[in-house]
Protein backbone atom coordinates (compact mmCIF):
# COMPACT_ATOMS: atom_id res chain seq x y z
CA UNK A 1 0.00 0.00 0.00
CA UNK A 2 3.00 2.04 -0.23
CA UNK A 3 2.38 3.46 -3.53
CA UNK A 4 -1.09 4.35 -2.51
CA UNK A 5 -0.20 7.26 0.46
CA UNK A 6 0.17 10.49 -0.88
CA UNK A 7 -1.41 10.30 -4.43
CA UNK A 8 -4.00 12.85 -5.62
CA UNK A 9 -6.81 10.72 -7.42
CA UNK A 10 -9.86 12.22 -9.43
CA UNK A 11 -12.71 9.60 -9.30
CA UNK A 12 -15.70 10.37 -11.43
CA UNK A 13 -19.30 8.36 -10.90
CA UNK A 14 -18.12 8.73 -6.79
CA UNK A 15 -21.45 9.51 -5.22
CA UNK A 16 -22.55 6.01 -5.00
CA UNK A 17 -21.55 2.40 -5.77
CA UNK A 18 -18.38 1.65 -7.42
CA UNK A 19 -17.16 5.28 -7.48
CA UNK A 20 -17.90 6.12 -3.81
CA UNK A 21 -16.28 2.16 -2.30
CA UNK A 22 -13.26 3.85 -4.09
CA UNK A 23 -13.30 7.06 -2.92
CA UNK A 24 -13.09 5.67 0.42
CA UNK A 25 -11.07 2.87 0.63
CA UNK A 26 -8.25 5.35 -1.24
CA UNK A 27 -8.63 7.48 1.45
CA UNK A 28 -8.61 5.46 3.95
CA UNK A 29 -4.95 3.74 2.39
CA UNK A 30 -3.74 7.77 2.47
CA UNK A 31 -4.49 8.87 -1.08
CA UNK A 32 -6.09 12.00 -1.46
CA UNK A 33 -8.66 12.36 -3.67
CA UNK A 34 -11.60 14.29 -5.42
CA UNK A 35 -14.84 13.40 -6.16
CA UNK A 36 -16.71 13.95 -9.32
CA UNK A 37 -20.29 12.88 -9.90
CA UNK A 38 -23.76 15.09 -10.96
CA UNK A 39 -25.44 14.54 -7.57
CA UNK A 40 -23.07 17.28 -5.05
CA UNK A 41 -25.45 16.44 -2.04
CA UNK A 42 -24.37 12.48 -2.30
CA UNK A 43 -20.42 13.68 -2.73
CA UNK A 44 -20.65 16.09 0.02
CA UNK A 45 -21.89 13.13 2.31
CA UNK A 46 -19.45 10.86 0.92
CA UNK A 47 -16.57 13.46 1.65
CA UNK A 48 -17.64 14.15 4.86
CA UNK A 49 -17.66 10.70 6.11
CA UNK A 50 -14.16 10.21 4.38
CA UNK A 51 -13.13 13.45 6.48
CA UNK A 52 -14.64 11.76 9.54
CA UNK A 53 -12.39 9.44 9.58
CA UNK A 54 -9.08 11.14 9.29
CA UNK A 55 -9.38 11.04 5.01
CA UNK A 56 -8.58 13.65 2.83
CA UNK A 57 -10.93 14.72 0.10
CA UNK A 58 -12.86 17.50 -1.62
CA UNK A 59 -15.75 17.19 -4.49
CA UNK A 60 -16.29 19.10 -7.80
CA UNK A 61 -20.11 18.76 -9.08
CA UNK A 62 -18.95 16.47 -12.82
CA UNK A 63 -21.24 15.50 -15.68
CA UNK A 64 -18.70 13.31 -18.04
CA UNK A 65 -20.89 14.61 -20.85
CA UNK A 66 -18.79 17.85 -20.79
CA UNK A 67 -15.44 17.87 -21.12
CA UNK A 68 -15.19 21.32 -19.38
CA UNK A 69 -16.61 19.28 -16.15
CA UNK A 70 -13.58 16.67 -16.43
CA UNK A 71 -10.79 19.42 -16.84
CA UNK A 72 -12.43 21.22 -13.55
CA UNK A 73 -12.37 18.48 -11.73
CA UNK A 74 -8.28 17.60 -12.98
CA UNK A 75 -7.04 21.13 -12.04
CA UNK A 76 -9.34 20.51 -8.80
CA UNK A 77 -6.72 18.05 -7.77
CA UNK A 78 -3.67 19.92 -8.80
CA UNK A 79 -5.11 22.87 -7.35
CA UNK A 80 -5.49 21.49 -4.00
CA UNK A 81 -2.80 18.59 -3.70
CA UNK A 82 -0.28 19.83 -6.55
CA UNK A 83 -0.15 17.11 -8.69
CA UNK A 84 -2.37 14.58 -10.02
CA UNK A 85 -1.28 11.01 -10.14
CA UNK A 86 -4.65 8.73 -10.91
CA UNK A 87 -7.96 9.55 -12.84
CA UNK A 88 -10.81 6.82 -12.18
CA UNK A 89 -12.55 7.22 -15.10
CA UNK A 90 -16.10 5.10 -13.30
CA UNK A 91 -19.02 6.98 -14.24
CA UNK A 92 -21.01 5.12 -16.76
CA UNK A 93 -24.78 4.30 -17.67
CA UNK A 94 -26.75 1.23 -18.78
CA UNK A 95 -29.70 1.17 -21.17
CA UNK A 96 -30.32 -2.17 -22.27
CA UNK A 97 -32.44 -3.14 -24.98
CA UNK A 98 -33.11 -5.08 -28.02
CA UNK A 99 -31.42 -3.26 -30.56
CA UNK A 100 -34.54 -3.07 -32.57
CA UNK A 101 -36.28 -1.54 -30.08
CA UNK A 102 -34.68 0.83 -31.98
CA UNK A 103 -33.95 3.28 -27.93
CA UNK A 104 -31.52 6.08 -30.09
CA UNK A 105 -32.20 8.10 -27.04
CA UNK A 106 -30.61 5.38 -24.70
CA UNK A 107 -27.92 4.68 -27.23
CA UNK A 108 -26.62 8.52 -27.14
CA UNK A 109 -26.70 8.69 -23.81
CA UNK A 110 -23.96 5.47 -23.03
CA UNK A 111 -21.66 6.41 -25.68
CA UNK A 112 -22.10 10.37 -24.54
CA UNK A 113 -21.31 8.68 -20.69
CA UNK A 114 -20.01 5.33 -21.39
CA UNK A 115 -17.71 6.47 -24.36
CA UNK A 116 -17.51 9.79 -24.37
CA UNK A 117 -17.00 10.58 -20.47
CA UNK A 118 -14.32 8.35 -20.74
CA UNK A 119 -12.17 10.01 -23.28
CA UNK A 120 -13.02 13.41 -21.52
CA UNK A 121 -11.25 11.85 -18.47
CA UNK A 122 -7.92 11.07 -20.27
CA UNK A 123 -7.80 13.98 -22.56
CA UNK A 124 -8.47 15.97 -19.38
CA UNK A 125 -5.61 14.19 -17.76
CA UNK A 126 -3.26 13.39 -19.80
CA UNK A 127 -1.68 16.91 -20.13
CA UNK A 128 -1.17 16.65 -17.19
CA UNK A 129 0.28 13.70 -16.93
CA UNK A 130 2.75 14.48 -19.70
CA UNK A 131 4.01 17.48 -17.61
CA UNK A 132 4.58 15.63 -14.61
CA UNK A 133 6.31 12.53 -16.38
CA UNK A 134 4.22 10.28 -15.04
CA UNK A 135 0.50 9.28 -14.52
CA UNK A 136 -2.10 6.28 -14.00
CA UNK A 137 -5.44 5.95 -16.17
CA UNK A 138 -8.05 3.40 -14.31
CA UNK A 139 -11.06 3.12 -16.82
CA UNK A 140 -13.38 0.73 -14.92
CA UNK A 141 -15.49 -0.91 -18.00
CA UNK A 142 -17.55 -4.03 -17.41
CA UNK A 143 -17.75 -7.73 -18.15
CA UNK A 144 -20.04 -6.87 -20.61
CA UNK A 145 -18.43 -7.05 -23.92
CA UNK A 146 -16.34 -9.66 -22.62
CA UNK A 147 -19.09 -12.39 -23.59
CA UNK A 148 -21.54 -10.99 -25.79
CA UNK A 149 -25.74 -11.50 -24.97
CA UNK A 150 -28.89 -10.11 -26.10
CA UNK A 151 -29.84 -6.86 -25.08
CA UNK A 152 -26.75 -5.57 -24.51
CA UNK A 153 -25.12 -4.87 -27.45
CA UNK A 154 -24.62 -0.93 -27.41
CA UNK A 155 -24.11 -1.03 -24.10
CA UNK A 156 -21.36 -3.90 -24.55
CA UNK A 157 -19.82 -1.55 -27.88
CA UNK A 158 -19.30 1.26 -25.68
CA UNK A 159 -17.05 -0.71 -23.29
CA UNK A 160 -15.29 -2.39 -25.69
CA UNK A 161 -14.82 0.96 -27.33
CA UNK A 162 -13.16 1.56 -24.17
CA UNK A 163 -11.02 -1.70 -24.61
CA UNK A 164 -9.67 -0.69 -27.63
CA UNK A 165 -8.56 2.92 -26.64
CA UNK A 166 -6.96 1.74 -24.03
CA UNK A 167 -4.86 -0.53 -25.38
CA UNK A 168 -3.74 1.69 -28.19
CA UNK A 169 -2.89 4.86 -25.94
CA UNK A 170 -0.90 2.13 -23.94
CA UNK A 171 1.76 1.18 -26.67
CA UNK A 172 1.80 5.05 -27.69
CA UNK A 173 2.62 6.26 -24.32
CA UNK A 174 5.69 4.47 -24.11
CA UNK A 175 5.03 3.50 -20.21
CA UNK A 176 4.91 6.94 -19.21
CA UNK A 177 1.77 6.83 -18.44
CA UNK A 178 0.03 3.60 -16.95
CA UNK A 179 -3.19 2.66 -18.06
CA UNK A 180 -5.87 -0.03 -16.38
CA UNK A 181 -9.14 -1.61 -16.91
CA UNK A 182 -11.54 -3.06 -14.68
CA UNK A 183 -13.95 -4.75 -15.73
CA UNK A 184 -16.32 -6.16 -12.78
CA UNK A 185 -19.04 -8.24 -13.30
CA UNK A 186 -22.32 -8.10 -10.67
CA UNK A 187 -21.84 -5.83 -8.26
CA UNK A 188 -24.42 -4.48 -5.47
CA UNK A 189 -25.32 -1.07 -7.16
CA UNK A 190 -28.29 0.70 -8.66
CA UNK A 191 -26.73 -0.12 -12.21
CA UNK A 192 -30.48 -1.58 -13.22
CA UNK A 193 -32.06 1.82 -12.07
CA UNK A 194 -32.17 3.07 -15.45
CA UNK A 195 -32.87 0.16 -17.40
CA UNK A 196 -36.48 0.84 -19.46
CA UNK A 197 -37.23 -2.70 -20.61
CA UNK A 198 -38.64 -3.73 -17.36
CA UNK A 199 -37.92 -7.43 -17.97
CA UNK A 200 -34.19 -7.04 -18.34
CA UNK A 201 -34.12 -4.94 -15.28
CA UNK A 202 -36.12 -7.64 -13.53
CA UNK A 203 -33.58 -10.50 -14.75
CA UNK A 204 -30.80 -7.53 -13.76
CA UNK A 205 -32.00 -7.06 -10.44
CA UNK A 206 -32.31 -11.01 -9.86
CA UNK A 207 -28.76 -11.39 -10.79
CA UNK A 208 -28.16 -8.71 -8.64
CA UNK A 209 -29.66 -9.88 -5.58
CA UNK A 210 -28.54 -13.78 -5.89
CA UNK A 211 -24.37 -13.18 -6.60
CA UNK A 212 -23.86 -9.42 -6.34
CA UNK A 213 -20.38 -8.80 -4.85
CA UNK A 214 -19.17 -6.14 -2.45
CA UNK A 215 -18.42 -2.39 -4.45
CA UNK A 216 -15.17 -2.33 -1.96
CA UNK A 217 -14.05 -5.87 -4.19
CA UNK A 218 -13.62 -3.15 -7.00
CA UNK A 219 -12.12 -0.71 -4.81
CA UNK A 220 -9.43 -3.14 -3.86
CA UNK A 221 -8.74 -4.01 -7.58
CA UNK A 222 -8.52 -0.41 -7.99
CA UNK A 223 -5.42 0.07 -4.86
CA UNK A 224 -3.87 -3.49 -6.37
CA UNK A 225 -3.49 -1.81 -9.65
CA UNK A 226 -2.07 1.57 -7.92
CA UNK A 227 0.42 -0.60 -5.40
CA UNK A 228 2.37 -1.77 -8.11
CA UNK A 229 6.38 -0.30 -8.55
CA UNK A 230 6.00 2.35 -11.00
CA UNK A 231 7.59 0.31 -13.82
CA UNK A 232 4.46 -2.21 -13.48
CA UNK A 233 1.17 -1.86 -15.64
CA UNK A 234 -1.42 -3.85 -14.46
CA UNK A 235 -3.18 -4.33 -17.70
CA UNK A 236 -6.59 -5.45 -17.69
CA UNK A 237 -8.57 -6.90 -14.70
CA UNK A 238 -11.93 -8.81 -14.40
CA UNK A 239 -13.39 -8.85 -10.83
CA UNK A 240 -17.16 -10.86 -10.50
CA UNK A 241 -18.60 -13.25 -8.38
CA UNK A 242 -17.43 -16.71 -8.45
CA UNK A 243 -21.18 -18.33 -9.21
CA UNK A 244 -21.43 -15.87 -12.23
CA UNK A 245 -21.50 -17.52 -15.33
Amino acid sequence: MQNIKEKAVAITGASSGMGKAIAIELAQNGAKVVLGARRTEQLQQVVEEIKNKGGVATFVQTDVKHKTDLVRLVNTAVAEYGKLDVIVNNAGVSQLSRIDELDTEGWEKMIDINLKGVLYGMAAAIPVFKNQKSGHIINIISTSGIKIVPMQGVYAGTKNAIRTIAEAFRQESNGNIRITGISPGFVKTDFANNIKNEEVKTAIQKGIEQMAIDPIAIANAVIYAMSQPEDVEIGDLVIRPSKQN
